[in-house]
């Protein structure tokens, strides 16, 4: 089972690269955000490997980062997510914003990645909100996961109403949290996540 590479870049392609580990080019797909930091042709390379192996063929999957290997290997324990669907989930949402969404249960933000459809993206918030615990937005900063008729609860919903995603409201009201406090008034914490969200 190989874990990790460790080579140069060889070539890339829109879903995959070529790594070149003392003379044998391996074949890794990968997600566009991990193919975005591989660097030009011959430049050092480290991924994580997660290899899969089936009766006609053995994939290797790359990952820039351990934390983005483990989101795939959560993505594929739901049923009706394969290798190539978690890679394109990861290809628009990097580890935590996919962290984020399933806890604030957004599914259109899953939904925007090809292949995943309204149904299979519900899916994944159902079956990975327990196993993603709470969410880090950075450090000392959690998602707020309100109950309803609480102050971070209406002012999610205040933002929610002025147009912002679930994702991008929850992070304007975590962070105004993270100033004033969630004993702050709701009118406090949409003004205060507004200045957040327009910097």
């Amino acid at each position: 089972m190989i874990a990790k590479l460790t080579g140069l870049l060889d070539s890339a392609a829109a879903d995959s690269a070529v790594i070149d580990v003392n003379g044998v080019g391996y074949l890794v797909f990968a997600s566009a955000k991990t193919l975005g930091a591989l660097g030009p042709a011959g430049a050092a390379a480290v991924l994580h490997i997660e290899t899969q192996v089936r009766e006609d063929a053995i994939h290797l999957f790359g990952f820039v980062s351990a934390d983005e290997r483990d989101w795939f290997r959560l993505l594929l324990s739901v049923q009706g997510v394969g290798g190539r669907v978690a890679l394109a989930i990861l290809s628009v949402l990097a580890p935590p914003e996919l962290h984020h969404a399933v806890a604030a249960k957004d599914t259109a933000s899953i939904a925007r990645a090809n292949g995943v459809g309204p149904k299979l993206a519900a899916r994944i918030v159902l079956e990975l909100k327990d196993k993603a615990g709470s969410v880090a937005l950075s450090p000392g900063i959690v998602a707020p996961l309100a109950k309803p008729g609480t102050a971070v609860s209406d002012a999610l919903s205040a933002l929610a109403n002025l147009g912002f995603r679930p994702m991008d409201a929850s992070r304007a009201v975590a962070e105004a949290v993270a100033e004033v406090g969630d004993a702050a008034a709701v009118g406090e914490l949409v003004r205060v996540a507004l200045r957040k969200s327009a910097r």
